[in-house]
């Protein structure tokens, strides 16, 4: 496995992230040795929340909450993902499955001892650290999730997976703005959701250079259309660092990639999102026995209104009994940075056993 590694110096001029660098080293199932990045900030006595990122995002996206939930005892420990942030970045689409990031991250977890942990996880922070928890479960006392889940669709229609594998093999150019505009009917109910959720998979797969800032730009920032595609053809012609529609945001989600080689993790994870069967069937199948029989406190917080996300919330319900439903604090997907007071208010009175 070649593995590649972001030099430091893309970091320096990351605004509001003064976190020191911690990295730990575990062991492919290949052997090859790979390094991975956290943050641990907070009284180190006080209770531990794990907050895990998804794609294309990394620990950068608690940055706003960090401070709050510090400031109120908590002590937060924050991993990037295999693939992004300071983590070691494997070059190849096949180095990347879901298996693979849930067994990184349990070594990872196992090698730095983490114990009696409140979690918190979003989008593939959710599905990578539910599994973790599963298989661990002793190391957790409570589970708070948010615009995530635990996706199990084994009876997908024929149809719909025959026209999902069409539509990957086909030579259809997307754009940023066709993805939106498909992915935010994905909750109208007027058809399977892994339909629309296609664009978001094509997209990132085809897009050789994918155009991380912008993206999370789009749902953090919320840009007008006519600022992403003029941003989006200068990162077509190579020209994105001197677009004058380059914010703070986006120097920080691009920071981690120096070279379109890098991102190869953002690029190929969605396709591993199980909302058709796949190699993964069973492992989802055996965790969510475990869910629908824990006595662990569970907490769904849920923004409401992310189209990708809003109908996993019903199925997060349905899947563990003991759930407790927070009302819903809006934000979108990454509410994380929309509504960080918001979001940590809930998981402070959560951690400080206001939900019981």
């Amino acid at each position: 496995m070649k593995v590649l590694r972001t030099p430091d110096r893309y970091f320096k001029n990351i605004k509001n992230y003064p976190f020191k660098p911690i990295y730990t080293n575990i062991s492919d199932k290949s052997g090859t040795e790979l390094r991975i990045h956290h943050i641990d900030e907070g009284p180190k006595n006080g209770p531990i929340l794990l907050a895990m990122h998804g794609q294309p995002v990394w620990s950068y996206l608690y940055s706003k909450m960090i401070p709050i939930l510090n400031d109120a005892g908590i002590r937060v420990i924050a991993p990037d993902l295999v693939g992004y942030g300071k983590s070691d970045k494997p070059s190849l689409r096949e180095n990347y499955s879901y298996q693979n990031q849930v067994d990184w991250m349990n070594q990872w977890m196992v090698k730095n001892n983490l114990e009696n942990l409140t979690f918190f996880g979003q989008d593939w922070g959710g599905l990578i650290g539910l599994r973790m928890i599963a298989d661990h479960p002793n190391r957790f006392m409570k589970i708070s999730i948010g615009n995530t889940g635990l996706p199990y669709l084994p009876n997908t229609p024929k149809e719909v997976i025959d026209e999902i594998n069409e539509f990957r093999k086909s030579k259809r150019r997307i754009t940023p703005l066709t993805m939106i505009r498909e992915v935010r009917k994905m909750d109208s109910g007027k058809t399977h959701p892994a339909l629309k959720f296609m664009y978001w998979q094509k997209f990132c797969w085809d897009s050789k250079n994918l155009p991380v800032g912008l993206l999370n730009s789009t749902m953090m920032e919320y840009k007008p259309k006519n600022e992403i595609r003029n941003h989006y053809i200068l990162h077509i012609l190579g020209l994105s660092k001197i677009s004058p529609y380059m914010s703070h945001l986006m120097k920080a989600y691009e920071a981690p990639f120096p070279s379109p080689a890098y991102k190869m993790g953002c690029r190929a994870m969605p396709s591993h999102v199980p909302i058709i069967p796949d190699q993964s069937l069973e492992a989802q199948k055996k965790a969510r026995e475990f869910f629908s029989k824990t006595n662990k406190p569970f907490l769904s917080v849920f923004a409401g209104n992310d189209p990708v996300t809003n109908d996993m919330e019903k199925d997060v319900l349905k899947m563990v009994p003991n759930a407790i439903k927070a009302p819903h604090i809006g934000g979108g997907h990454f509410f994380q940075w929309t509504k960080p007071k918001e979001l940590s208010k809930v998981l402070i009175d959560f951690i400080k056993n206001k939900y019981d």
